[in-house]
């Protein structure tokens, strides 16, 4: 029962790290504010393409597995720390697939975005589209993990006509500094006037040098990555393969047994993370963001 307590608890605190860090920033009095957090876990959710998944459901679903995890881990090294622990690391799998997502948006969105700012010129230019059109048209035929975004700032579009909004409500689904810097572009034009084409021009092709230099690194991290698989496959099957040798699964019920299980854990987990950190390439910071 402990381990299970122990396994919710932790599940609950691993579903928190989804708020985004911005909110460490805000006032007190807002950090506190549990509609502000809700709508901003929900607008994390939404910008990993999880529109139908609320934040409740997410935490439920953490927990759920969570638990499951602890319950199975209690009945084959029994209850304790260990259970807790592979109970905490099971709950971490849909924080992971929910980060997965979120970095398969931003790296459609940085693939796409040098194309969808030359149809940008293409449309406000040769053919005269009002820049609001030419932003909607442009995203209503653009890839399928950018189109929620899209959907949301039409709907906006057409309830209020105001391109301030929609380029907010935009900006704030894709959260992508390429993405902040085009509406900005497209807004200051649109409200004060400005040679929009040469502005655009200069924009995508600083977008195609980043997108070149990141190609270039991630090939030469393909094998590093690769490798890095084995810091979790080599020790989980060294320790299924010793529940059935000789007394092995009564050895994880001991007292050290517990102990090293937990040591093993943390170890692996430690690895993993200085690995991803050590790989990890720079992220453009936001600059046009609220």
């Amino acid at each position: 029962m402990t381990s299970l307590i122990l396994a919710g608890l932790a599940a609950t605190g691993v579903y928190l790290l989804v708020t985004p860090r911005s909110a460490r920033r805000r006032s007190t009095r807002e950090r506190f504010d549990v509609r502000a957090v809700a709508d901003r876990a929900e607008l994390a959710l939404q910008r990993a393409g999880l529109d139908g998944v609320s934040p409740t459901q997410f935490a439920a679903t953490v927990l759920g597995v969570a638990v499951v995890a602890a319950a199975l881990a209690s009945l084959v090294i029994g209850p304790g720390i260990g259970a807790a622990l592979v109970g905490l690391l099971a709950g971490s799998i849909p924080v992971t697939s929910w980060r997965s997502r979120r970095s398969a948006a931003r790296r459609a969105a940085r693939e796409h975005w040098p194309r969808l700012i030359e149809e940008l010129r293409v449309l406000t230019g040769p053919m005269g589209r009002p820049i609001p059109q030419a932003l909607l048209e442009v995203g209503s035929r653009g890839p399928a993990a950018l189109r929620p975004a899209f959907a949301a700032a039409q709907r906006e579009w057409n309830l209020t006509t105001d391109f301030e909004r929609t380029v907010t409500v935009l900006k704030d689904r894709l959260a992508d500094p390429t993405a902040d810097a085009t509406c900005e572009t497209l807004l200051v034009v649109h409200e004060v006037g400005g040679e929009l084409d040469r502005r655009l021009a200069s924009l995508a092709a600083d977008r195609r040098r980043d997108l070149n230099d990141r190609r270039d690194a991630q090939a030469r991290l393909a094998g590093a990555r690769t490798a890095r698989l084995f810091v979790i496959l080599v020790p989980l099957g060294m320790a299924v393969a010793g529940l059935n040798v000789g007394d092995g699964r009564e050895a994880y019920r001991s007292t050290v047994g517990q102990i090293l299980v937990v040591a093993a854990i943390l170890m692996v987990g430690l690895c993993w993370w200085w690995a991803a950190r050590l790989m990890r390439l720079p992220v453009d910071e936001r600059v046009f963001d609220r």
